[in-house]
């Protein structure tokens, strides 16, 4: 029987003969699903570079990363989380094992909790989670473990400092001015909503939009924030009751989680098309509302990116020297309307 060829691999495979070259000669370019692919391949058709790709699966350093993120209900985690195992399973140089858990209650204690449980299986770990001393305490204890960690989102302080990818906070907030500023039919009243004030995206996403309308006062009035908790009952109360109070509301913005409760209440008022709103992140639930008028503006999270730039910078912190400073990326917001769906 004639002995196996590179092109006998590529069939098998369903590759072209670059790539198997390219797995024989430079596998630290290719994937490692596609180095595994490759090798199973060789394996069946008998090709004598087994061991060459067996090496090539070997040689890569392994590094475990864990994730703590919050509800896992909610279609923004949903889609954080499978957006870092793709962005894990891109990496070319390292071979990366996620670990993931979900916290449905995002109290200090239970986030203390899950980053130690995590710590135990993992090299690295990247959070959301609110600003607490608790917090900041843990993720010290676990630097001086040698366990670094990422605040994802949201930024955290510690004194062992804290990597963060996310959004600039203050600019999403001033953004968010600026959208009622120049959109909004009429100035008037301005609802605001917040998630939860310890988490500092929400907290400076607030304090960015109130800072535009300081600076440009053009007779808009913004009301007290009222805490959403990240629930969807609570949310649709809390906007039932701002709707009730304040008859000449003209702008709603939900700066924080359980926006699906106040689109939900906006709707059930028949105010929803006189009434400017702004929403965080697309999702079904903001797409629909922007489709059907509830809601007029959307900042979003590039997810992916935010998810190839967490796990790129988690890797090189973890190799850099203990003095080196943490990463922090601001990345760059999306925007949506309903005409760019």
């Amino acid at each position: 029987m004639a002995r196996a060829t590179i092109r006998d691999v590529a069939e098998r495979a369903n590759m072209s003969v670059s790539t198997i070259n390219r797995v024989l000669h430079a596998p630290e370019k290719v994937r490692k699903e596609t180095l595994n692919l490759v090798l199973q391949s060789a394996q069946a058709v008998g090709f004598y570079g087994i061991a060459t790709i067996e090496n090539a699966l070997k040689a890569r350093p392994k590094i475990r990363l864990g994730f703590l993120l919050l509800q896992r209900h909610r279609a923004f985690y949903q889609s954080l989380g499978r957006a870092l195992i793709n962005a894990a399973n891109a990496v070319q140089d390292h071979d990366v094992v996620t670990h993931f858990d979900f916290l449905d209650e995002p109290t200090p204690q239970n986030v203390s909790e899950g980053l130690l449980r995590l710590a135990e299986k993992s090299d690295a770990l990247g959070v959301v989670a609110p600003e607490h001393p608790t917090v900041a305490a843990t993720v010290e204890q676990l630097a001086a473990g040698g366990v670094r960690t990422f605040a994802l989102v949201s930024r955290l302080t510690a004194r062992c400092g804290v990597g963060y990818v996310g959004l600039d906070a203050w600019k999403v907030g001033r953004t968010s001015g600026w959208a009622f500023d120049n959109l909004c039919p009429n100035p008037g009243k301005i609802a605001i909503l917040v998630g939860n004030h310890r988490f500092r995206c929400q907290e400076t996403n607030e304090s960015g939009f109130r800072s535009y309308f300081r600076e440009h006062p053009r007779g808009f009035s913004l009301l007290e924030a009222r805490s959403t908790f990240e629930t969807t009952s609570i949310a649709r109360d809390v906007t039932e009751v701002l709707l009730e109070e304040n008859p000449d509301l003209v702008g709603l913005y939900v700066s924080g989680g359980g926006i699906s409760g106040a689109m939900a209440a906006l709707r059930d008022s028949g105010r929803a098309k006189s009434i400017f709103a702004v929403g965080y992140d697309l999702t079904e639930v903001t797409r629909a509302a922007l489709i059907d008028g509830s809601l007029n503006f959307v900042i979003s999270h590039p997810i992916q990116a935010m998810a190839n730039e967490a796990v790129r910078s988690m890797i090189w912190w973890r190799g850099a020297g203990r003095d080196s400073p943490p990463p922090a990326v601001a990345l760059p917001f999306e925007i949506y309307t309903p005409e760019n769906l």
